[in-house]
């Protein structure tokens, strides 16, 4: 509006004698508020960029903003100030790699990892991938709406060059269409060497429409590995708006005391998937029976179980290959020690039976509380209908528990607790099913008596919290052996101790509960 009115006042200036306002004056006038304008935008820009990579910074001017997002004290390394860019690889690129992630977040956060590392193998440009929008959460988050995507691009630069989009002439509104292909899942670096990489030669552009597991645990160059991990751990970094709700939970939290992060995998699409029915009733087990069904023909799972007409749900629960329910996991966490003054945070979506399957544990866990309850609605309204930005909130709150303890070892479990070994080998409790499953039915029959239930659940988990050890390397059954991800060794610890880090045999034994240690 000022400038606005500066203008017509220049305007009528022109049909003044030169006598009344000069000219020259006028001029300086004139430079002098817009010089003004602009330095009043570059400062309320400056104090923007400030408070968006750093609360603390310019505190004479946000302290009335900076108490809300500064983070906790164990979570702070996520913020620090960001580093000048470092100088990017000058390579010439053999063409442009486009991906497209499959399932959950963190399926899709693992497959990202991946991805990039690949691109840095065969020397090409990678495009920010697309974010899997078509499994049964129907998320329409793009990349960019869950990570930082110009973090992304500038924290590895010095590795791979990544640009946003394809150039122009690969665009399909000029004709042009990318060779589209999923490669062998847990392939080694030759396989991408020898018949990946000619690929490009030929096509420019190779679109792999899957990328799950598509990388190798194991026989995979050191200095590959350590990439995956540094994607993993600093190039995927939440978005703003993601990191600041995250830290107010986990503030929330902490001042309430200590909290266990409880992922209770009891969610539809996860009984759907398995063929686990156990508890509930026989139209539920029939729902499930039919999106099973229905979710095979849409490709959105693509397994062989899924082919099964018939999938036994009593025999999958005594291999363990079953979710623990809500009342399993109420005796399993009393068994470890955890009391009725434990707060416990539920990590997941809607559990498949609502308050009806919730009851037993509110029951022994008064305290347990999720993000519904901790936030305002307005709050997580953004996040609404967008399954993967809701799920990046548990992430954040599972990493910042002082303990965590998934029901079942899918995607979240494992990367999770990857990255709380990454945090110093944080306390995670990885259940045995199928030992607690046998335990579990023989005291509900009442063949068990309480008390030996429960030591016998405790010395079961006595070498699963989480302690170093090395990764198990099943030759030719990728499947079998340990997720990297879920141990990414070569990147927790440098040196000639990793050895006694990592062996299992002088690890401290646990001797009193989980709950106590808590």
């Amino acid at each position: 509006m000022e400038v606005r009115s500066e203008n017509s006042i220049q305007v009528r200036s022109d049909k003044f004698p030169s006598t009344v306002i000069p000219r020259t004056r006028l001029q300086v006038w004139f430079f002098r508020v817009c010089s003004s304008i602009l330095l009043w935008t570059c400062l309320v820009h400056i104090v923007a960029v400030a408070e968006l990579w750093h609360p603390r910074l310019l505190t004479g001017f946000t302290s009335r903003i900076s108490w809300i997002t500064r983070p906790p004290l164990r979570l702070q390394h996520s913020l620090h100030s960001p580093p000048p860019l470092v100088p990017s690889r000058n390579y010439r690129s053999n063409g442009f790699l486009k991906v497209s992630c499959n399932g959950g977040l963190n399926q899709m956060r693992a497959a990202i990892c991946d991805m990039v590392t690949v691109a840095r193998l065969l020397n090409l440009t990678l495009v920010v991938p697309e974010l899997d929008k078509k499994s049964f959460w129907a998320d329409p988050s793009d990349f960019e709406d869950i990570f930082d995507v110009r973090h992304f691009i500038d924290s590895l630069r010095d590795e791979v060059r990544i640009v946003r989009r394809l150039p122009k002439r690969f665009s399909s509104k000029y004709g042009f269409e990318a060779f589209q292909m999923p490669p062998v899942s847990w392939s080694n670096e030759k396989y991408y060497l020898e018949q990946i990489l000619p690929l490009f030669s030929k096509h420019k552009v190779v679109h792999f429409n899957r990328t799950d597991t598509r990388l190798a645990n194991n026989g995979i160059p050191l200095a590959l590995q350590k990439l995956r991990c540094r994607v993993n751990f600093q190039g995927l970094k939440f978005t703003p708006q993601i990191e600041t709700l995250g830290h107010k939970l986990v503030r929330i939290l902490q001042e309430k005391g200590p909290f266990v992060a409880l992922h209770l995998r009891y969610e539809m699409d996860m009984l759907a998937f398995s063929g686990c029915t156990h508890g509930c009733t026989v139209e539920e087990a029939e729902e499930l029976k039919r999106l099973r069904f229905v979710m095979f023909e849409a490709d959105r799972y693509a397994y062989p179980w899924w082919r099964e007409k018939e999938i036994v749900s009593e025999e999958r629960r005594q291999q363990g290959l079953c979710p623990l329910t809500p009342e399993e996991a109420t005796l399993v966490l009393q068994a470890l020690g955890f009391t009725k003054e434990t707060q416990i945070y539920i990590a997941s979506g809607e559990i498949y039976g609502s308050e009806r399957r919730l009851a037993p544990l509110r029951a022994a866990f008064p305290r347990i509380v999720k993000k519904e309850t901790l936030l305002d609605p307005a709050e997580l309204q953004q996040f609404q209908n967008h399954s993967s930005q809701m799920a990046a909130l548990d992430f954040m709150v599972t990493l910042a528990s002082n303990n965590f303890i998934p029901t079942y070892d899918g995607n979240m479990a494992k990367v999770v607790e990857g990255h709380r070994r990454y945090l110093g080998f944080k306390k995670s409790i990885l259940p045995d099913r199928k030992k607690l499953v046998e335990l579990l039915d023989l005291h509900q029959n009442g063949t068990l008596q309480w008390s030996d239930f429960a030591l016998a659940v405790r010395q079961a988990h006595e070498k699963r919290m989480g302690q170093p050890f090395h990764r198990r390397i099943i030759p030719d059954k990728p499947k079998e052996e340990d997720y990297f991800y879920a141990n990414p060794q070569e990147c927790l610890c440098e040196g000639t101790g990793c050895e006694d880090i990592l062996d299992p045999g002088k690890s401290s034994k646990v001797t009193m509960t989980a709950g106590e240690q808590l």
